[in-house]
Order: C-alpha cells, then sequence, then structure tokens
C-alpha cells in the first residue's frame, strides 16, 4: 500500500513539472522580497491544489456527458502529454505572459504552467480510472501531496537557486520531460490495449 502511494505521488509529482514551475516562478518574482515570493508561492499552491482536486474527480462526469470512452481520452491525453514532454526535454518550452487583471499566482502560474493541458487529461483520466471511493480518497492524498511538494519548492524558491542553480534546473527540467515521456507512451498503450482486447 506504502510503495503504490509513493509510486502514485512520485508520478504526480513530474506530472505537475516542477522544476519548469520553479524556473518561470523564479523569472516572475525575481527583485521581489522574500516575503513577497513566498506569498505568491503560497496562493499558487492553493490555486493548483483546488483546481487538480476538482479535475480529478471530474473525469467522469465529463466522459459520460460527452460520450466519450476512457480509452479513447487515454489515447488523447497521451498525445497531449508526450508533446508536452518533448518541449520539456527540447528546452523549447516557454511561459504565457501575466495577464494585468489576473493574479499571476493563478495565471498563468497554476494554469497553464503547472496544471498545463497534457496534465488536465492525465488528471481526469487518473481519476476516471479509479473506481471506488477508497481509491479516489488514495489517489487525492497523493494529489495532495505532490502538490504541496510542488509548494515547498516554490516557497524555498530561492534556496534552491542558489544549490543548484539554473543549469541544475535546466537539467531537471528535461529529466522531467523523459519521465512524461515514458508516462505517455504508456497511457497510450493502455488505451490501446484496451481498444483491441
Amino acid at each position: 500500500m506504502i510503495s503504490e502511494f509513493i509510486s502514485l505521488y512520485i508520478r504526480l509529482f513530474f506530472l505537475l513539472t516542477p522544476f519548469f514551475v520553479l524556473t518561470v516562478f523564479l523569472s516572475m518574482t525575481e527583485g521581489m522580497e522574500i516575503h513577497a515570493q513566498r506569498k505568491m508561492a503560497l496562493r499558487t499552491t492553493l490555486a493548483v491544489l483546488v483546481i487538480s482536486l476538482i479535475l480529478f474527480y471530474a473525469g467522469n462526469p465529463i466522459f459520460s456527458t460527452l460520450g466519450i470512452t476512457l480509452d479513447g481520452f487515454r489515447i488523447g491525453a497521451g498525445c497531449l502529454l508526450f508533446l508536452s514532454a518533448v518541449s520539456l526535454v527540447s528546452g523549447k518550452r516557454s511561459a504565457p505572459e501575466a495577464e494585468e487583471d489576473t493574479d499571476p499566482a493563478v495565471v498563468p502560474l497554476a494554469i497553464p504552467i503547472t496544471v498545463g493541458p497534457a496534465t488536465i487529461g492525465t488528471l481526469l483520466i487518473l481519476g476516471a480510472s479509479m473506481k471506488n471511493m477508497g481509491n479516489h480518497l488514495f489517489g487525492a492524498a497523493a494529489l495532495v501531496a505532490a502538490s504541496l511538494t510542488v509548494g515547498l519548492l516554490l516557497f524555498s524558491a530561492a534556496a534552491v537557486k542558489r544549490v543548484i542553480g539554473r543549469m541544475g534546473l535546466s537539467v531537471l527540467t528535461k529529466i522531467t520531460g523523459l519521465v512524461l515521456s515514458a508516462m505517455a507512451a504508456q497511457i497510450v498503450f493502455t488505451g490501446i490495449n484496451n481498444f483491441l482486447i
């Protein structure tokens, strides 16, 4: 049980692309006082938590309303996740600009940088594939833990930057992309396999 929780937690942690988020967060808060930076980190964490949990529980209602099969969505979301992984590995993923009338902690930091289209699709699949309330609570706990870990990284962004530097963040972002590409392949193969059975 513990090993399953840790496995799901690690997958969700990488799904939230923490090191890319941290890179964007550092560039957006450059010149800010540490207190203001940490307040933004807390707002971003709260937004990510709320959005992620809503998506996690919204899968089944959305699929049944739209008439989409879970396996069909798996293939589509897996392809999208793979494209996101490629952009991380190649270093071509860019951060959208913050709009004047929005809180940058929510847009763009929470959406779409932390919870982007590929993450949204994968969270919908994960939630919909869990069959009972116990599994849903188990998955939600892992999601909360992953979101809080990302929040902790943002909260201590200045210290993390001093320890590993910009180059270290770039390397970790590329490793995240590799992990996501493997997850994407698994999601697509599961969808295809279920269609063929």
